[in-house]
């Protein structure tokens, strides 16, 4: 049973300070991969610290747990781009999501990270096992499972992320930009979480637009092209990463060291070279008007411009009298469907009048023509009783 850190007396305290002033300048001098062969300190406060990929850089927790060989294809593969200008300031972040096909690499059935000596060398330290877990925001015992489910891969674009170097004991975070081919380990959610060349726990970075870059930039580095992982919504159970060895795809199992790779199921529909994770975005000003909407074949065809309106004349001319304007055609009725002819009575014959059809009021009745009326057929009152039965 390991026992407990103990903090060293205050008299010892300028001693302590100078071990980890001895310890910076020691783990600063690394390979760099085109930057300087030097490293100040962790970055102030609105500065952003350039890292090449296989320098150790400020306050490590651990030793380096990269394998070398991978980190250099990785370095070599991904640098084609010409040196960049001097960083500025004001630019946003690029965000790409963790599980972009593309955004990691590594080499088929090669871990790009020893996991394994990365867990013993943070759990040998009570001290750094607790700074590692409340920056990395994981439960002190299980550091180590955590560990073993992260995924090792190679970071294919200049990344910016929220560093944590370990200092006095505790981790002192700040922001860096890891440069391409650096060996991480990746979540669940495709975030970086562990920089592999120092053992330092990763975050995702704070969007400080005013920051000043500090460091040498290295060859390929432009401020432009760097982006930010977004981690997904989801978890996700494999990465589509590219091969650097032959620049084919590789689909690897989530929280594996690469045993089980194989081809993607689905292929993306670029090739790894010509993939660009980072278009550059619309340089169409914001107050531009927008382009016309296109059709399927193309953008609409411009329509002929209404004639003008000759009702009103132009200024200082006097207005002529009126074309005189034809008479519009008066429209013909619809076409009615054809009636057929009521047959013709018989001469002499009267032709049947309809029951139902109202009387005309202009037709006269009366005695006049020899009508009689119903007050005369049917006379009010009680008439002479009649037989009951009559012969006829």
């Amino acid at each position: 049973m390991r026992s407990p850190l103990r903090r060293p007396p205050r008299p010892l305290a300028a001693l302590a300070a100078l071990t980890s002033a001895l310890l910076i300048a020691g783990c600063s001098s690394g390979g760099d991969a085109g930057g300087s062969g030097t490293e100040e300190a962790t970055a102030a406060f609105g500065e952003v610290l350039l890292q090449p990929a296989t320098a150790p850089g400020p306050d490590p927790f651990t030793a380096s747990t990269a394998t070398a060989t991978t980190v250099a294809a990785g370095t070599t593969a991904v640098a084609r781009a010409p040196a960049s200008p001097a960083p500025a300031r004001g630019r946003a972040l690029r965000e790409v999501t963790g599980s972009t096909p593309g955004l990691y690499g590594g080499t088929r059935s090669v871990a790009s990270c020893d996991v394994e000596r990365q867990v013993a060398l943070l759990t040998e330290d009570p001290a750094k096992t607790g700074a590692f877990a409340e920056s990395s925001g994981v439960p002190e015992s299980g550091i180590a499972d955590w560990l073993r489910d992260l995924t090792p891969v190679l970071l294919r674009t200049d990344t910016r992320v929220t560093g944590h170097g370990y200092r006095a004991g505790e981790a002192a975070p700040f922001q860096a930009v890891l440069q391409a081919g650096t060996a991480v380990l990746v979540d669940g959610y495709g975030a970086p979480r562990v920089r592999c060349a120092c053992g330092n726990p990763l975050r995702s970075p704070v969007d400080d637009k005013g920051a000043a870059h500090r460091g040498k930039p290295w060859r390929g580095y432009h401020p432009d092209r760097v982006v930010a992982v977004t981690p997904t919504t989801t978890v996700v159970g494999s990465l589509v990463i590219v091969n650097v060895a032959d620049n084919t795809w590789i689909e690897r199992r989530s929280g594996s060291d690469g045993e089980g790779d194989r081809d993607p199921d689905v292929v993306p529909p670029c090739d790894p070279a010509e993939c660009d994770l980072v278009a550059a975005p619309s340089r169409r000003p914001p107050d531009a008007p927008a382009p016309p909407p296109t059709g399927p074949d193309g953008p609409d065809t411009p329509r002929d411009p209404a004639p003008p309106d000759t009702s009103v004349p132009p200024p200082g001319e006097a207005p002529s009298d009126p074309a005189p304007q034809e008479p519009e055609q008066p429209m013909e009725p619809p076409m009615e469907p054809p009636v057929e002819p009521l047959p013709e009575p018989p001469p002499g014959e009267q032709p049947p009048s309809d029951p139902d059809a109202p009387m005309d009021p202009g037709v006269p009745m009366g005695p006049d023509l020899g009508i009689p009326l119903p007050e005369e057929l049917y006379p009010s009152g009680e008439g002479p009783r009649q037989p009951e039965t009559y012969e006829g």
